[in-house]
């Protein structure tokens, strides 16, 4: 379940699953067991807040409790038969918070998934719950954090917290389905709906899948599992592994109406209820005949989301030739009491065993099967064979032909030690009766476990590189910052010409630390001075040779060689004397330039303003010319060429 803060309302919901779960599923199977694990994000910004208080309490309240501190993924309860102790568990838990919305449920669908032996996986029909109202991170979402190595989709539970949230990237999607498909779990997302469509996507992804919406509250959760529960067992849909080149294979399906259906249908039966029986039809074609030097192929075939399988081993039969050779009245059949066909007694009417040697007459059932009863045990012949003539016949796995029981009560196989890896004692030893015989240099209950510690070595020789131990081949480092498969790679540490550079500034150079600092932390600096940098290029490369640049306090370039010896106190230094200092400002060149600048502009000033008024007047000269042409003046209407005199004649002086 996710518990960061939007999940508040939906907690007390799932505390009282318990019971009503456990009830519920009782009128399905009486062998029923379930589990909690909780989780919300990665512990680094900028998942979380990293500030002291928010780690403390990341939601800033008091009441009616302070939140939990953040954490990437805790188991807290293994499979169990107790729905009290769910009941109990779950309800001590508190709410979390982190900054963003997508949580980092990959990463505990992995741990999940991963972890058998912690959450307590049986070999049943095996369903995980995956409760949240937000999205998820997936591979490459690290990086925003600082994380970049990959998820290596290993188990990494301490003390029921994942330990590796923070220096291992978010799985991908694939690789989680491909994990859930490995180990046979059906997964319900029980979602809100505004992030439904987000895991409806998931569908054609993982391997029977189911998706519920979850209302505001969660009230419906338990609704939502049992429809879930109900909607993945009633299909069955049968799959198979890669099929060698040539070869064809199709299904046939007989379902409950009694209808036979191919191809892709042919796959998948539905509404199927408990004590329904259906059955498929497997055809595989194989094409011609292989030469005796190839060997068989081999195909498995099962139904999704359960362990059970069958391994079909394909040799394409060209001949038959051992019936030829039928040899009746056999004497290697109790002296002829059978006929010996292709290896094996086809006994006489009357007559039983594996080489006709028992009378069925004489032969009593109860009396026999007390002898093949293994410390008066129920089942005869340990469940695993057939008592005849009070012995067992043991019979061969069903699951792999090739991999039979014996013993004298068939309590023994070879083929049912632990695995690791994927194969049977590691690779590294022989199954006996059910227990790994390791090779020699190897220990374990699966051989997991080497006892060289060859692949534990650094480059410098040192388990570990001095920085872990080495537990089963394998390098558990003491300071978190180093990663790796030997602790040596430590992506947030300085680098080794960092670590030194001060006391090579104050011993060299008398700069950076105070003489009395210097004589404290850099008495031991073991170096020898050179003239020049030129000289530190022509030491040839060696392991453990390092070649450093580093920047003093005044700007200037420091050369030096570090080279480490075997012991990690032993180091010795190369330093060349003249430092690449920036020179200095010409002040005269660049008074002359600012001068020579200034006048410039000056000039291309002052051409400027003449351009201007010179175009400027040139456009007025021009408009008087035109104003000038269009005035016409005439003598008449000129006030120049006007006449002086005045005539005026008084009209009376005529009269008299």
């Amino acid at each position: 379940m996710d518990l960061s803060f939007s999940m508040e309302d939906d907690l007390p919901n799932v505390k009282k699953l318990g019971a009503d779960l456990m009830e519920e599923m009782r009128n399905t199977t009486s062998d029923f067991r379930m589990g909690f694990g909780a989780f919300v994000d990665k512990t680094v910004m900028p998942y979380i807040s990293t500030a002291e208080d928010m780690l403390r309490n990341p939601c800033k309240r008091t009441e009616p409790w302070p939140c939990a501190p953040p954490f990437n993924y805790h188991h807290i309860l293994s499979l169990t038969t107790n729905g009290s102790l769910f009941t109990e568990l779950v309800g001590e838990q508190r709410i979390s918070g982190n900054l963003d919305s997508p949580e980092g449920g990959l990463d505990a669908l992995m741990q999940a998934a991963m972890c058998e032996e912690e959450i307590g996986w049986r070999n049943v029909t095996r369903l995980l719950v995956f409760s949240t109202d937000a999205g998820f991170h997936f591979a490459g979402d690290g990086k925003l954090g600082g994380i970049v190595l990959p998820n290596d989709g290993k188990c990494h539970l301490y003390k029921n917290v994942y330990t590796g949230g923070n220096s291992q990237d978010y799985p991908s999607v694939s690789h989680v389905a491909e994990t859930l498909r490995q180990k046979n779990i059906q997964i319900i997302f029980a979602v809100t709906e505004d992030v439904a469509h987000l895991y409806e996507g998931l569908r054609s992804i993982f391997p029977k899948c189911a998706v519920g919406t979850l209302s505001n509250n969660s009230h419906n959760i338990l609704q939502i599992i049992v429809e879930a529960y109900n909607a993945l067992t009633s299909e069955v849909v049968m799959e198979n592994s890669k099929l060698p080149p040539g070869y064809h294979i199709s299904y046939t399906s007989h379902c409950k109406d009694h209808k036979q259906r191919r191809g892709e249908q042919g796959r998948r039966c539905s509404n199927i209820l408990v004590g329904d029986e259906v059955s498929f039809d497997v055809s595989i074609t194989a094409p011609l005949c292989v030469t005796a030097s190839q060997r068989p192929s081999r195909v498995i075939i099962k139904p999704q989301g359960y362990s059970e399988e069958v391994e079909v081993l394909l040799s394409p039969i060209c001949n038959c030739s051992c019936q030829k050779d039928v040899v009746p009245h056999s004497a290697s059949c109790s002296h002829g009491n059978g006929t010996l066909e292709c290896g094996a007694c086809r006994c006489k009417e009357g007559r039983v065993g594996t080489w006709c040697e028992c009378d069925q007459a004489k032969s009593g059932k109860v009396l026999d099967s007390y002898h093949c009863r293994h410390d008066n045990a129920s089942e005869v012949c340990s469940g695993q064979g057939e008592c005849v003539c009070g012995k067992c016949v043991c019979r061969k796995s069903s699951k792999k032909p090739n991999h039979t029981y014996y013993g004298q009560f068939c309590e023994c196989n070879d083929f049912s030690c632990d695995q690791y890896r994927g194969r049977q004692c590691g690779g590294q030893g022989r199954c006996v009766c059910g227990v790994c015989k390791c090779f020699p240099g190897f220990s374990g209950r699966a051989c997991e476990c080497p006892l060289s510690m060859e692949s534990c070595l650094s480059q410098n020789g040192k388990v570990c590189a001095g920085r872990g131990v080495c537990h089963c081949g394998t390098c558990s480092c003491h300071d978190n910052r180093f990663q790796g498969p030997t602790c040596e790679l430590c992506p947030s540490c300085p680098s080794i010409c960092t670590l030194h550079r001060q006391c090579i500034f104050c011993r060299a150079f008398s700069l950076g630390l105070n003489p009395r600092e210097c004589e404290i932390n850099c008495a031991d600096l073991n170096f020898t001075l050179v003239r020049q940098a030129g000289v530190l290029s022509t030491e040839s490369p060696s392991p453990g040779l390092h070649r450093c640049m580093e920047m003093d306090p005044e700007g200037c370039r420091v050369h030096f060689l570090l080279r480490t010896g075997l012991k990690e106190d032993s180091v010795h230094f190369h330093v060349a004397v003249k430092r690449e200092c920036p020179s200095g400002p010409n002040v005269i060149l660049i008074t002359a330039v600012l001068s020579a600048s200034v006048v410039v502009l000056g000039v291309a000033l002052l051409l400027l303003w003449k351009l201007l008024t010179s175009i400027h007047d040139r456009r007025e000269f021009a408009r008087f010319q035109k104003e000038l042409e269009q005035r016409r003046w005439n003598r008449r209407d000129n006030p120049i060429y006007r006449s002086a005199i005045t005539t005026t004649v008084n009209p009376k002086y005529k009269e008299q």
